[in-house]
């Protein structure tokens, strides 16, 4: 560790260096004299303590003008990793939580922290990082959350001098150093080795590079640890290292292997350290050192590298404007104020307000009006000299100073928001785009430093995120939403359905499938919903009769408090045949054409349970009734036959006789009585009957028919 660290040291060194005064440069100001060099200094100021005689070093910083017009222009068109499938298992909803889940992981982390302070740097003096690591949710959890982390100081990054990928994807090695305080480090190494024993055992040189007078250093390295091994390929594409568990299960299953290959298995190893010995020590989940680099220009001379920024090529420019700037203000400023002229004898009397007329601001000036020109005429009263003017030479050599500073930038005026001769749209945009263009690689190469970092995440989140849980995912519009993650299930996509072929839930599985990420730069989804409010309010101001339309969609763009509301209020005005959504799917368009059958079916067994229902309460009250009816003519016929037991032991069988006779009587008199053959002319024919004729054997009195009746006296006791 120790002789890589040395090695990468020597190899960055000089580079370092020029990095270090170009971030001092841009960092000059009028106070601390940055950009002003020491020896100019030494000349220009005061002289044994004495100001008298020092000129002005003026410091007019342009740097961070044109700094900000390259990382500015980042923020607003942020490069986005966008994930997509790589192979035949990979499948693209799952390509989309994918990109879910990087969002979250660059929300929780504050991300944009992290890219806007690499392309700070990147752009100011060449190189700018940030990391990836795990952290674990709280401290009551065993779940784990990937973090993006910014690197502030980039000169603690020691990166694999030899790499040749500009993002460093290719580095064998990587170190992470930071500075702590002495008392920190006993707190949180107790059993690591006392300082005052290091201090004993290391020499002068290591206690330079590790130990300070109240910091000690602790750097993070890290480091690929090899081994060879055989993978074997079996049927159907099946693949696993010999001696591996699998290895013996797929033996098992298909036999001997098709082929074998030798293959150099890597693993991420991380140590921290103090130099001396290892404080903690761990195997990175990712197969790449998570150490994001982004680079700005990259030259390689005589086998050593140099990186420089926007500030580099800017410096002797910048340092000539300050010189002409300065030179400037002593021409004018500190120069002799300009002298009052007049004869002799015209101040004699006011000799004190006319030596200190530059320095007081008196109300008048008084002389001696009686000298004269030696013929008599008196001269005139005294006057100032013309003061000193600004050489021509010089502004013109102030203004190729500021031009030569925007050309060894590639921006210039409308760029940078002055007015110039450009009048139509299109050629401000054209004259803008010449400075995008001359600083573009800056942002290309924050875009690849975007990309690895999205697929380190990716590869990372299936080993991270290995048990069943709930996912957090933002999408493009920011809104947030639970998926279901289970890394046990076979398939990517588990689809949970009912009877119907109704989709009720999706279980992810993102360890199935390859997948691969690239890279969209552009405004943000904010920035882009203002346009599009802004676009649709042109076309519904020439197309009023579009609101019936958009309206709503309109209503939604705005970000006014209340606005969501009011979208939703407008859309339920609309014709719903608008608002239809013509993209579903067909099997969505199946489900709710079986939904609403089934609605109707089960709408028509209602309407049947309700008939029903109202058919049997009549029936029941029908029976009700009949059964009423029913029991109450039981009931009399019971209690009449009880009258007539009673009558029938106290009465005798004359007394019945007469009784029975003077009933039959009674009936013949009012007609219920008829006859046999008036009850045969009523069995069954409609047609009109002739008048009913008295039956002559009903005639005369009551003994005469019992007598034609010939009804025994033995049956009429009973009655």
């Amino acid at each position: 560790m120790r002789t890589r660290m040395a090695a990468a040291q020597s190899a960055w060194s000089e580079s370092r260096e020029d990095e270090l005064d170009d971030l001092r440069f841009a960092a000059g100001s009028s106070d601390n004299k940055f950009q002003w060099p020491d020896d100019v200094l030494n000349t220009r100021g005061s002289v044994s303590g004495q100001t008298v005689g020092a000129r002005p070093c003026l410091t007019v910083n342009k740097m961070p003008q044109h700094i900000l017009q390259v990382t500015n222009d980042q923020r607003q068109n942020r490069p986005a990793g966008k994930v997509i499938p790589a192979d035949d298992e990979a499948d693209i909803e799952v390509a989309q939580i994918f990109d879910g889940m990087v969002k979250h992981i660059e929300y929780i982390s504050d991300a944009d922290v992290a890219y806007d302070t690499a392309c700070q740097n990147q752009v100011t003096y060449g190189e700018g990082y940030w990391r990836i690591l795990t952290e674990y949710c709280d401290d009551e959890s065993f779940e784990q959350d990937i973090k993006i982390v910014r690197v502030r100081n980039s000169f603690s990054v020691m990166l694999d001098p030899m790499i040749q990928d500009p993002c460093g994807a290719d580095a064998q090695y990587g170190f992470i150093s930071d500075d702590i305080d002495k008392l920190d480090y006993e707190r949180q190494y107790p059993d690591a080795t006392p300082l005052s024993s290091l201090m004993q055992n290391i020499n002068d040189a290591a206690k330079a590079t590790w130990l300070g007078k109240d910091t000690v250093r602790i750097a993070e390295y890290f480091y690929f640890d090899h081994e060879e091994a055989t993978l074997n390929l079996y049927p159907e594409n099946n693949t696993a290292f010999t001696g591996t568990i699998k290895d013996k299960m797929l033996q098992q299953a298909f036999g001997k292997a098709i082929k074998s290959r030798r293959v150099d298995r890597r693993k991420v190893m991380w140590i921290k350290t103090n130099g001396y010995e290892i404080l903690e020590e761990n195997e990175w989940a990712g197969k790449s050192i998570p150490i994001i680099r982004v680079v700005g220009n990259e030259y390689e001379i005589e086998g050593k590298l140099y990186i420089s920024g926007l500030v580099r090529n800017a410096k002797d420019p910048q340092r000539l404007y300050n010189y002409w700037v300065s030179a400037e203000a002593e021409m004018l400023a500190l120069a002799p104020k300009a002298p009052f002229i007049g004869a002799g004898g015209q101040f004699e009397g006011y000799e004190h307000q006319w030596k200190t007329a530059n320095t007081t601001a008196w109300p008048y000036l008084e002389y001696n009006p009686d000298v004269t020109d030696g013929k008599g005429s008196p001269l005139p009263p005294p006057q100032r000299s013309m003061p000193p003017m600004a050489q021509t030479g010089l502004i013109q050599a102030k203004m190729g100073a500021s031009d030569d500073i925007k050309s060894t930038t590639g921006q210039y005026n409308s760029s940078l928001g002055a007015t110039s001769n450009e009048r139509s749209g299109k050629a401000i945009l054209a004259r803008e785009r010449q400075a995008d263009v001359g600083t573009y690689h800056y942002v290309d190469n924050l875009a690849r430093a975007v990309r690895y970092s999205t697929r380190q995440i990716v590869e990372l989140i299936p080993k991270i995120y290995d048990t069943q849980r709930m996912a957090r995912v933002i999408g493009e519009d920011a809104l947030v939403k639970m998926v279901k993650i289970n890394p046990q299930q076979p398939m990517a996509v588990n689809k949970i359905m009912d009877s119907q072929g109704v989709v009720l839930d999706k279980i992810y599985n993102p360890s199935v499938g390859r997948y691969d990420v690239m890279v969209t730069t552009g405004p943000s989804y904010m920035t882009k919903r203002q346009e599009a409010m802004e676009a649709m309010a042109t076309i519904l101001q020439s197309n009023p009769q579009l609101w019936a339309v958009a309206g709503d969609l309109f209503i939604k763009n705005m970000d006014w408090p209340g606005a969501q509301e009011m979208a939703e209020r407008f859309k339920r005005t609309m014709d719903p045949k608008v608002i239809e959504d013509t993209d579903k799917s067909p099997e969505l368009q199946a489900a709710e054409l079986q939904i609403q059958t089934l609605q109707q079916e089960t709408q028509q067994l209602h309407n049947m349970l309700l008939s029903v229902k109202d058919s049997m309460e009549s029936q029941e009250l029908r029976i009700k009734e009949v059964t009423a009816e029913g029991n109450a003519q039981v009931a009399a016929y019971n209690a009449e036959t009880a009258r007539l037991k009673v009558i029938s032991t106290a009465l005798t069988p004359e007394q019945m006789q007469d009784i029975v006779l003077g009933t039959v009587q009674s009936m013949i008199a009012s007609g219920d009585l008829l006859t046999p053959a008036a009850l045969a002319g009523m069995g069954g024919n409609s047609a009109p009957q002739a008048p009913m004729q008295p039956d002559p054997m009903m005639q005369g009195d009551p003994a005469t028919f019992m007598e034609n009746a010939a009804l025994p006296s033995s049956e009429v006791a009973p009655l």
